[in-house]
C-alpha cells in the first residue's frame, strides 16, 4: 500500500506520546515518595497514554508490514482500550480533585485510597471490555454496510464510544464548575476573615480557575471534533476527514504529561534526581581504570 502521510503523522505522534509518558511512568515507579492517590492517578493516566502511543506505532507497522484482519482487529481493540483508559483516568483525576476540596478533612483517610483504587479498577475494566468488543465480533469485516468512519468498527460501536465520551465530558464539566465554586467560596471566606481580598488571593483564585478552564478546554478541543464526527460522519466520506479529527485527539495524550506531571514540583524534583543519578552512574563507570577491576 502507498505510504499515507496521515499514517506517518499518527506514528510520529505515537512515538512522542510513548516517550513522554514512559518518562512519567519511570519517575513515579522510581520514586517511593510518589505513592499518594494523586500520583497513582497520574501514573494510571501516563500508563494509558503510553499504551496508546505504542498502539499507534504498532498500527502503523502492522498496516504496512503485516497486513492481517486479525492483527487489525487486535490493534484497533488495543487502541480503543488505551484511549478509553486515558479518558477514564482523566475523569478519575477530576473526581479526585473535587473530593480533595469537598472532603478536605477526610481526604487523606484510607477510605479515599480505597475509593481511588476502586475507580481505577472500574475504569480499566470498562476500557478493557470496550477494547475487546471488536475482537469478539462487533466489527464490520463481514458486513461493509455496517462500517463506521473508523474501520473495522461498526456504526453502533463508535456511537457507544462517542456517547460514553459525551457523558464523561459532561461529568467533568459539572465537577470543574463545582470546583470553581468551592475555590471562589474559599477565597471569599479568607477575605471575610482578613476583612479584605488581597491581591495574592485574587491572583491565586484567578490562576486556579484559569488552569481548570485550560484543562477542560484542551480535553474538549482534542476529543470533541472526533467524537462528533464519529456520530455524524459517513463511511463514504473521504478518509482525510477521519484523520483530520483523529490526529488532534492523539495530541491530548501528548499534552497530558505536561499538564498533570511535568508541571508538578515533586515530579520535577524526582525527575532531576533520576536523571542526575543515571548521569553520575555513567560518569563513575567511565572513570574506572583497568587497575580498579
Amino acid at each position: 500500500a502507498a505510504l499515507s502521510p496521515w499514517d506517518v503523522m499518527l506514528c510520529v505522534s505515537g512515538t512522542a506520546i510513548a516517550c513522554e509518558n514512559a518518562l512519567v511512568v519511570a519517575i513515579i515507579c522510581y520514586s517511593p515518595a510518589l505513592r499518594t492517590p494523586m500520583f497513582v492517578l497520574v501514573g494510571s493516566l501516563a500508563t494509558a497514554d503510553l499504551l496508546a502511543g505504542l498502539g499507534l506505532i504498532l498500527n502503523f507497522v502492522f498496516q504496512y508490514v503485516i497486513r492481517s484482519e486479525t492483527v487489525s482487529l487486535l490493534t484497533v481493540g488495543f487502541l480503543v482500550a488505551s484511549f478509553a483508559a486515558s479518558v477514564s483516568s482523566l475523569l478519575a483525576i477530576t473526581v479526585d480533585r473535587y473530593l480533595s476540596l469537598y472532603n478536605a478533612l477526610t481526604y487523606y483517610s484510607e477510605r479515599t485510597v480505597l475509593c481511588i483504587h476502586t475507580m481505577l479498577a472500574g475504569a480499566w475494566g470498562v476500557s478493557l471490555c470496550l477494547g475487546l468488543l471488536p475482537v469478539l465480533g462487533w466489527n464490520c469485516l463481514h458486513d461493509r454496510t455496517a462500517c463506521s468512519v473508523v474501520r473495522p468498527l461498526t456504526k453502533s460501536n463508535v456511537t457507544l464510544l462517542s456517547a460514553s465520551f459525551f457523558l464523561i465530558f459532561l461529568i467533568m464539566l459539572h465537577l470543574y464548575i463545582e470546583i470553581c465554586k468551592i475555590v471562589c467560596r474559599h477565597a471569599h471566606q479568607i477575605a471575610l476573615q482578613q476583612h479584605f481580598l488581597t491581591a495574592s488571593h485574587y491572583v491565586a483564585t484567578k490562576k486556579g480557575v484559569s488552569t481548570l478552564a485550560i484543562i477542560l478546554g484542551t480535553f474538549g478541543a482534542s476529543w470533541l471534533p472526533f467524537a462528533i464526527y464519529c456520530v455524524v460522519g459517513d463511511p463514504d466520506y473521504p478518509s482525510v476527514y477521519t484523520y483530520a479529527t483523529l490526529l488532534p485527539a492523539t495530541y491530548n495524550s501528548m499534552i497530558n504529561p505536561i499538564i498533570y506531571a511535568y508541571r508538578n514540583q515533586e515530579i520535577q524534583r524526582s525527575m532531576w534526581v533520576l536523571l542526575c543519578g543515571c548521569f553520575q552512574a555513567k560518569v563513575s563507570i567511565r572513570s574506572r581504570s583497568p587497575s580498579d577491576v
